[in-house]
């Protein structure tokens, strides 16, 4: 009998047992910080709230942005309905127009573009790095640009002098720069780079630094007057109001950030760590993970291993394919130490056995 054929991520979701070792999903395991479930206790506003956003959540956001105020901020539905708002909202005077990605991308950033009426266009990362040379010559003639760093699925964290030569150059000639920014605390090598100017939007959300992925909350950040009211206005017709408890628990949160995002740091590294080395000691080519919690390594017929370590070892992997990386698989190491080193245990088994063969 054979297995159904896996297509897409969508495959995998909301599956999982004890047996199953994911490195699928990029959903941290950690809990989120006590202030946020102490809201819980006393919370009773089940009403409509501001389509833009709950002002004390955008005014304590616009303390860690330079020069930020509270108007600069959409609260939105996680980072992805931030990344939609802001395409449809750059595309709603061009809509045809051309944005390029960076690839290996996040799978479902052409679809993104696509959804708004544009276009995606590509430049190839060399190691996970962006070359600046060849930046400027794919992004000729582009609305937009669309930069994750530190990158899912990369895991590499771009150079800040290429950041800010992108910062520039797409400055002096109107091209919006879209930088999501969602592992921006979840950096291994560096501080965070805050990409700024008259067209930068800022994606963000806590679901990767406060592990609060289901409450669905996140936001753009710009000082482009025109893009927020846009925003908004799209907003107003479609999902209206981001939910009121899952702000007021995100505020909550943000009062333990500085002890959270330290402490919670130590753990990512640990993991980045075991991952990698055993990666590595299993003989895989990968780069080495400078912020977030993915691998990216190498595999012959990346589409077939991921299926038999999914039947035959209980492993989830994602395929390169889905992220423009077509000889790699992603995993993701959001989980805790034990089961990393049960689902390496799980992956030399299968090298030893059915990838001996391909």
């Amino acid at each position: 009998m054979s297995h159904p054929v896996i297509a897409s991520p969508a495959f995998f979701i909301g599956k999982g047992n004890d047996d199953l070792i994911s490195f699928g999903s990029g959903q941290p395991d950690l809990a989120p910080p006590p202030s946020a479930y102490k809201v819980l206790e006393h919370f009773k506003s089940f009403k409509y709230g501001l389509v833009q956003g709950e002002e004390p959540l955008r005014e304590e956001l616009a303390k860690e942005y330079p020069y930020a105020e509270a108007e600069d901020f959409v609260i939105t539905n996680g980072a992805s309905e931030a990344i939609d708002l802001a395409l449809r909202a750059i595309a709603k005077d061009a809509p045809g127009s051309k944005v390029l990605l960076p690839r290996p991308y996040y799978y479902s950033y052409p679809h993104n573009v696509a959804f708004a009426w544009m276009i995606p266009v590509y430049t190839e990362l060399e190691e996970g790095k962006l070359n600046f040379e060849h930046f400027k010559r794919d992004v000729e003639g582009c609305r937009a640009v669309l930069i994750n760093s530190p990158s899912n699925p990369t895991g590499t964290v771009q150079e800040v002098d290429t950041l800010k030569k992108i910062e520039e150059y797409c400055e002096e000639r109107g091209i919006y720069i879209i930088s999501d920014e969602v592992y921006k605390d979840l950096i291994y090598v560096r501080e965070n780079y805050l990409l700024h100017g008259k067209r930068v939007i800022t994606i963000n959300s806590f679901s990767k630094t406060y592990a609060m992925c289901g409450l669905r909350v996140g936001y753009l950040y710009s000082k482009d007057r025109d893009i927020i009211e846009t925003a908004v206005e799209m907003k107003s017709h479609t999902s209206m109001n981001t939910s009121l408890v899952g702000q007021a628990m995100a505020l909550a949160a943000m009062s333990e950030r500085d002890s959270y995002v330290e402490s919670h740091a130590k753990i990512w590294r640990e993991r980045r760590d075991l991952m990698y080395k055993g990666m590595k000691a299993l003989g895989l080519d990968l780069w080495e993970p400078e912020g977030a919690f993915y691998v990216l390594p190498k595999f012959k017929n990346p589409a077939r291993a991921m299926h038999d370590l999914y039947y035959n070892h209980k492993i989830i992997t994602y395929n390169g394919e889905w992220f423009g990386a077509p000889d790699r698989l992603r995993f993701s190491y959001a989980l805790d130490v034990k089961k990393i080193e049960e689902g390496l245990r799980r992956v030399k088994d299968f090298l030893g056995k059915e990838y001996a063969s391909y």
